[in-house]
């Protein structure tokens, strides 16, 4: 097969990546939109709009910057951050048969890997990879221009009704970790001790802990508990 076929059919694939994902763009850009606001309250204008381009992860930036605006350290922010991005091994490792080239466009490609990327990518439509870059890309550029929007609309909303806390807006890192958690925990009894063990870690250290290492402490924790109740059963 020649390279303009190749390229024809890459190209077919990232569209395709791309059609499907635009259905989801809109949720996207509306968790980018929270993200800005809330995010422009403790970390300026300009960080969380370069957070979304170069980190392209929601609840990893979710989780750091609501440990940066507790005044947690650097090194709590990006365990936190490791941790709930783990999950992107899996997938990497799922997608890197599919993976063409060399290491830097195997790099590049990468970056565009989220759940819903990934998901999409396993419907066997087309070559994983360019289902993937495709999809992700839509989602990308989704986030990063709802952050924009969030952060342009903090701006106006704090100039002229008063700090994150008045409105509310301080409320939205607690609720958006806790759906996750109910989320994630179901129905599964392992997933239940390692959360409330992970919870009762950390309200244990937040009375004399400095800001984020209860959040180190229940990452610690929490896992343990969890692996060793589903061990007994």
């Amino acid at each position: 097969m020649g390279d303009r076929a190749l390229g024809d059919r890459g190209l077919a694939g990232y569209l395709a990546g791309a059609r499907m994902m635009a259905p989801l763009g809109l949720g996207d850009v509306l968790d980018g939109v929270a993200f800005g606001v809330v995010a422009a309250a403790s970390m300026g204008s300009v960080a969380p709009i370069v957070m979304s381009v170069l980190a392209f992860s929601g609840t990893a930036q979710f989780a750091t910057s609501s440990i940066l605006s507790e005044h947690g350290t650097l090194v709590a922010a990006a365990v936190a951050a490791l941790a709930v991005n783990s999950r992107y091994l899996v997938m990497g490792v799922t997608l890197a048969p599919a993976m063409r080239g060399g290491l830097l466009r195997r790099f590049v490609q990468s970056q565009f890997v989220t759940d819903a990327s990934w998901a999409l990518s396993q419907r066997g439509q087309g070559s994983p990879t360019h289902l993937m870059v495709g999809a992700g890309a839509v989602s990308r550029l989704a986030w990063t221009a709802g952050t924009a929007a969030g952060v342009v609309g903090a701006d106006h909303l704090l100039a002229r009704l008063g700090g994150a806390e008045r409105l509310g807006l301080d409320a939205i890192y607690p609720a958006f970790f806790l759906y996750l958690l109910v989320q994630a925990v179901g129905r599964d009894r392992a997933n239940l001790v390692a959360a409330l063990t992970a919870a009762g870690a950390a309200l244990a250290l937040v009375p004399f802990a400095p800001a984020g290492l209860p959040i180190l402490g229940a990452a610690a924790v929490g896992p343990v508990a969890g692996w060793l109740a589903r061990r007994r059963r």
